[in-house]
């Protein structure tokens, strides 16, 4: 795919991607997969300059369980990075992503998908930070000892827990950043409301033209942009089209449950678990221009110096018509250009905001 030159002299950076989830099951980044969405060669690719690995853990799992499986995504990300030969290096703050940049090397990043890991425990918190960790989403799809989540009707805390706002006080000491996606409405109050650095939601889409908890009201998007923050564009179609998420969730609850069946019994289930896949990719996607839609509605409310983009990449289980992988991620800079973007709101779109955030 050819790229404009504006994409290819822009910081790229994506502040979302579940590819440790792949890593776990032995899968080699170095070389050119035809699963999932992301490996380093696709990167390079797409022109994506550095990625945020979200060291995710699911609310269903033990916190010793969890802690456990954070440590081995994070040992796996160094050992994917150290296999790269010099082509991936893992970036702690904004200058060595620079000077990766400037060196032609690809820069990791580290984000924790799930507060669970800490437990109730503060120095976990400091020694995920020494590891590399950059920000933490406060929860998932359940509530959990920080706060409460969106996807779950009934609330614990109805917000942030005390240790919650323990929690958010002491990312804001040691910088890391406070990311808000998945939590709930009431928990997104009280960050706003304690936290004293830049918040971020760094895969959330915009609840004004889908309407999901996961996604962000008018009203949200503002409060982040006051706290200097960032609203990251997830590329999961659901949250990016109501019409087409109406028809995704009864194939993707199906799917879902062929997969399970289809994992514990991979003979018996498989031409059930092919066939529920084959349905769910059938219907008929949302284009990567819906995503650009989502951009022009928080650049709409509050500029262009608070968005950027969050893929979600590995960890959705349909990507968007015309970028189906990293690869393809040029046709977001494609469409900007053609919306009338100025090269200057551009970079910011494609990473200069984020960056901001992590000097």
């Amino acid at each position: 795919m050819k790229q404009h030159n504006l994409h290819k002299n822009s910081f790229v950076l994506d502040s979302h991607c579940d590819t440790p989830i792949r890593l776990l099951a032995g899968v080699d980044l170095n070389k050119r997969g035809e699963e999932g969405h992301f490996d380093f060669v696709r990167m390079e690719e797409g022109g994506l300059n550095a990625a945020f690995f979200a060291i995710y853990t699911p609310n269903t799992i033990e916190p010793d369980t969890a802690t456990r499986r954070a440590m081995q995504m994070i040992a796996k990300t160094y050992d994917a990075v150290e296999a790269s030969k010099g082509k991936v290096s893992v970036a702690l703050d904004a200058q060595d992503a620079r000077d990766n940049f400037d060196s032609g090397i690809l820069s990791v990043f580290m984000g924790m998908e799930n507060g669970l890991p800490i437990q109730t425990d503060l120095s976990l918190l400091r020694l995920f930070y020494d590891l590399g960790v950059r920000y933490m989403t406060l929860t998932h799809s359940g509530n959990n000892e920080i706060c409460d989540s969106c996807a779950t009707k009934e609330k614990r805390w109805n917000g942030l827990s005390p240790f919650g706002i323990e929690v958010v006080k002491e990312m804001n000491r040691l910088g890391m950043l406070v990311d808000v996606s998945h939590i709930s409405d009431d928990s997104f109050k009280d960050v706003i409301k304690y936290s004293k650095s830049p918040v971020v939601a760094t895969h959330s889409c915009c609840r004004a033209i889908a309407n999901h908890p996961r996604n962000l009201t008018d009203e949200m998007i503002k409060e982040i942009a006051s706290t200097g923050g960032v609203v990251q564009i997830n590329f999961y179609p659901p949250f990016l089209n109501s019409e087409y998420a109406e028809k995704f969730w009864p194939l993707c609850d199906a799917f879902e449950e062929a997969e399970k069946l289809w994992k514990e019994n991979p003979i018996k289930y498989k031409e059930d678990y092919e066939r529920a896949k084959k349905e769910m990719l059938a219907l008929k996607r949302p284009s990567y221009r819906e995503i650009v839609d989502h951009i022009d509605h928080v650049v709409k409310l509050v500029g262009p110096k608070h968005v950027g983009i969050g893929t979600d990449f590995d960890g959705i289980e349909v990507a968007p018509e015309g970028v189906e992988s990293v690869d393809k991620l040029s046709v977001i800079t494609d469409e900007l250009i053609e919306r009338g973007y100025s090269e200057e709101s551009i970079k910011l779109i494609l990473g200069e905001n984020f960056l901001r955030l992590l000097e």
